[in-house]
């Protein structure tokens, strides 16, 4: 049996990258997608790409960064479905550059999208999973368990995550709500092209090679079986893997490593 049947997934930040492969790994494993993005466009074209398929997706526009939005799409899920047992607060993007080239304008915006975008979600969401006893993903990083050079932003923000889905996983536990924060490491998705006001530009080279990513549709089927199993966290990618054990078997080993990378890097500019 499909492990989501008749269940409802609220899915942000489902336009692109890992967002559009849970979608679609979802509706495989017979979840009705509720989708929300900025991107209302792309948003159509996956619902009704689901659709052809026998899934059931309703697509609505909804940033993260606005009051409201969220509660206004939660509103069309439980007029469409009648209930939300699954919330996946993945929306997100990454602000990078050297601290002191970066404004505090920088960080808020960080903030605005990955910490209180996140925070919107769960807060919209919170009596639906508590009606359903449902599940609640945040999309987290391994840059929120190892912070390196020039991603500050990103990776306060991310550490952020990390440390509200360990205080949510237990206070939300007598409510029969599972919490799982999923942690990637490279994914081949769309994040290295956004720039730091949010903005996509396809033209921006990918400083991570290819070989280093799992594909967007491997990571999302990682995920979806950790959601179902109720996991505490999942971290996606060997690597990632690898990073996090060094990071904590060997703490000083990683900054060290990452110092002689910054190196190297400005050696070559």
């Amino acid at each position: 049996m499909p492990r989501f049947s008749d269940q409802t997934v609220f899915l942000t930040g489902a336009s692109s990258g890992i967002g559009a492969a849970l979608a679609r790994e979802f509706a495989r494993e017979g979840a009705a997608l509720v989708l929300t993005a900025r991107r209302l466009d792309r948003l159509e074209v996956l619902a009704a790409e689901l659709q052809a398929s026998g899934a059931r997706a309703l697509a609505a526009a909804c940033d993260v960064t606005r009051d409201g939005d969220l509660e206004a799409a939660m509103a069309k899920a439980r007029e469409a479905f009648g209930r939300i047992d699954v919330v996946v607060a993945n929306a997100g993007f990454g602000v990078v550059g050297r601290f002191e080239k970066l404004s505090l304008e920088d960080f808020r915006r960080q903030f605005e999208t990955n910490v209180f975008g996140v925070l919107r979600t769960v807060r919209a969401g919170l009596e639906d999973l508590k009606k359903s006893r449902g599940r609640l993903v945040l999309m987290g990083s391994v840059s929120g368990h190892l912070s390196a050079p020039e991603a500050s932003p990103y990776s306060m923000s991310k550490f952020a995550v990390r440390a509200l889905a360990e205080a949510l996983y237990a206070e939300l536990a007598p409510h029969g709500i599972s919490v799982t924060l999923i942690s990637p490491g490279f994914v081949a998705t769309d994040i290295r092209h956004v720039d730091n006001q949010g903005l996509y530009r396809a033209e921006a080279k990918d400083p991570v090679p290819a070989w280093l990513q799992m594909p967007a549709e491997k990571a999302a089927r990682q995920i979806v079986r950790a959601t179902a199993r109720r996991r505490r966290e999942k971290i996606v990618t060997w690597h990632g893997k690898a990073f996090v054990l060094i990071g904590r078997l060997c703490p000083g080993l990683i900054p060290r490593l990452f110092r002689r990378l910054s190196r190297k890097v400005r050696r070559g500019r």
